[in-house]
């Protein structure tokens, strides 16, 4: 392995230009540099101002088609399909016809309408480079309007996912940013929507890290809180203030039955959303086995929802009125038998089609429904309760994210003093999730891609040791004037040797391979510039991207204040001591207390 020198343009160190007693780069792998932290968040401000109206556009798109399909009349108002009695041919027909538009839109406008948003988003970040095509910001919401007006039982939230995050996407592309800072433009658009949707900026900007992210850093963070913050202050214009299934206001903590008994709907909630994410894959390879082109398989999948309209109206259509029956306490027992199935049949199969839609809302449903039938048999806490409890389970369960479930409760009720029993529920459905299912129903569809993903946030070992605790102090520094026969013998395996000059400063490195291809000449004469230098108080974190950088598997460690002074070498394998140390910690297991009848002492 090559140690001194690697492809690419990469300019090399010289140590005398290295002012002395420069001060220690701030090592903010996240602010790398605050302008650009600085230059990305205001950035985000119109990104957040343009998914909130992307938001409001969206929906009262949903209310347009609506109106026309189901009611005959111009309107944009959200309204439910099955609020009122129709034809039980529009109820079977409607749905067809919708998949049948989503279907062509998909086949010669863009494939990547289909689906629910999230791991289209996801893939875009994963393997695009953050690059959204403009046609996508368009097509997706008006497929997922076609969708969801004809009667689809889906969610605003996916398409305005993609449609946000292609605005932030668009915008960054007609800039001159790195791929992270698309990624963060992307997400700021995706994040600003969703809270333009629900109002719900705590729970989008959670969203956000748990789900597209895939950090907790400063660089991110900040200007997607920016571009929430804007998007939710500008939807208090378009669509008001407060939340959008408001409780009444309790006059105090659940208590502590309430608090143990919400495993009930948490486990239960847990169960619901490992069967529904696999009757979407279920569904998803059974459409893969038809003999016809994948264009007509979201109108087989409206076809699904016809017939489920037919057994329950009530579960068309993006449901938020029922959502709110369910979360106070006033939806009838047939109400809520007849979501809870009917629902999550149809939004499970037909999701499985590659229609447009997105699933919070209809997860939102058929966990509120889960908590409300199991209410009848537990104790009575207040209107809706148990309701809330089961929405932020299935919302845990289905999206393995239960910080996003539990903050999305209390933000669309407003019932913060229930945050303990909500807290109770999301996780353990959660952890049910995470101990049966594999993957979830976001992440599978990323890993049947041939995509890695993984939503497990640690700290980086490499974070944890400096480089004066690794690297080697006791190296061989070899002058420029030696020769190589007398130096030759006391080289060794080690592929990386600091040179110096007379005085004793830094000039270059070399290698025992290069020392061998030149015998009988002088040291000078084998020197390669240095690359990367680094300092003893580097943490192995930036050692490694210097490393990485530069093209090269060592580098000569200097004083910081006297880049000329060596002080060690430091190399790739020593970087994996940090790595080691965290897989000790992991898997060994030891007793630290013992009794005094052990012999030692407590």
């Amino acid at each position: 392995m090559q140690n001194v020198s690697g492809g690419g343009d990469v300019p090399v160190v010289n140590p005398s230009t290295v002012a002395a007693g420069a001060a220690r780069p701030a090592h903010l792998g996240d602010f790398h540099l605050r302008p650009r932290v600085l230059l990305i968040t205001a950035l985000a401000v119109p990104v957040g101002c343009a998914a909130a109206v992307a938001a409001f556009a969206l929906l009262r798109l949903i209310g347009l088609i609506t109106n026309a399909v189901f009611y005959q009349r111009l309107g944009t108002g959200l309204v439910a399909p099955g609020a009122a009695h129709h034809p039980w041919w529009l109820v079977l027909c409607a749905p067809v016809a919708g998949g049948l538009v989503i279907g062509v839109m998909a086949r010669f406008g863009s494939e990547k309408i289909r689906g629910h948003g999230m791991p289209e988003a996801i893939e875009a970040i994963l393997t695009g480079g953050s690059r959204v095509a403009p046609r996508v910001a368009v097509l997706k919401p008006v497929s997922a309007a076609v969708s969801i007006g004809t009667g689809g039982p889906f969610g605003a939230e996916g398409p305005i996912i993609m449609t946000g995050g292609a605005v932030g996407s668009i915008l960054a592309q007609s800039l001159k940013l790195s791929a992270d800072e698309r990624k963060t433009l992307l997400v700021a658009g995706s994040a600003g929507g969703m809270a333009a949707t629900f109002n719900a900026p705590l729970a989008s900007i959670l969203l956000a890290v748990e789900l597209l992210l895939f950090e907790w850093r400063p660089r991110s963070l900040i200007p997607v809180a920016t571009a929430v913050a804007v998007s939710t202050v500008c939807r208090s214009f378009l669509l008001g203030t407060g939340p959008i299934f408001g409780v009444p206001p309790s006059s105090g903590a659940p208590g502590p039955l309430a608090d143990g008994l919400a495993l009930v709907p948490g486990l239960t909630g847990g169960l619901l959303a490992i069967a529904a994410t696999a009757l979407v894959y279920l569904a998803e390879d059974a459409f893969a086995l038809l003999p016809v082109h994948w264009m007509w398989w979201p109108a087989l999948g409206g076809l699904i929802i016809g017939v489920g309209g037919l057994a329950e109206p009530r579960a068309l259509g993006v449901g938020y009125d029922v959502i709110g029956q369910l979360l106070t306490g006033h939806a009838t027992a047939a109400l809520i038998i007849g979501i809870l199935v009917v629902k999550t049949l149809i939004w499970s199969l037909s999701l499985g089609s590659g229609t447009s839609g997105g699933v919070l809302a209809p997860v939102f449903m058929i966990g509120a429904a889960l908590g409300a039938a199991e209410g009848g048999l537990l104790p009575h806490v207040a209107p809706g309760f148990w309701a809330m409890c089961g929405l932020a389970a299935v919302v845990g369960g289905v999206m393995r994210s239960p910080l996003t479930g539990i903050v999305f409760t209390c933000e669309l009720t407003g019932a913060w003093n229930d945050l303990l029993p909500l807290a109770v529920a999301s996780v353990s459905a959660y952890a049910l999730s995470v101990l049966l299912l594999k993957r979830s129903v976001l992440t599978e569809k990323i890993a049947r891609r041939k995509l890695h993903l993984t939503r497990e946030y640690t700290t980086d070992p490499l974070e944890t040791f400096f480089a004066h605790e690794v690297m080697s102090h006791d190296v061989t520094v070899l002058r420029t004037a030696e020769t190589i026969a007398t130096v030759l013998p006391r080289t060794g395996y080690a592929t990386l040797y600091p040179v110096t000059d007379d005085t004793g400063r830094l000039v270059g490195v070399t290698s025992r391979r290069a020392l061998l291809t030149r015998a009988g000449r002088t040291v000078q004469d084998t020197i390669t510039p240095v690359r990367v230098l680094a300092h003893p108080d580097d943490t192995l974190r930036e050692v490694a991207n210097k490393l990485a950088a530069g093209h090269v598997t060592g580098a000569p460690v200097v004083a910081r204040g006297e880049p000329g002074r060596v002080l060690g070498v430091i190399t790739l394998p020593q970087l994996l001591h940090a790595r080691r140390r965290d897989l000790y910690e992991e898997g060994h297991r030891e007793r630290l207390l013992t009794t005094r009848a052990n012999g030692r002492g407590a």
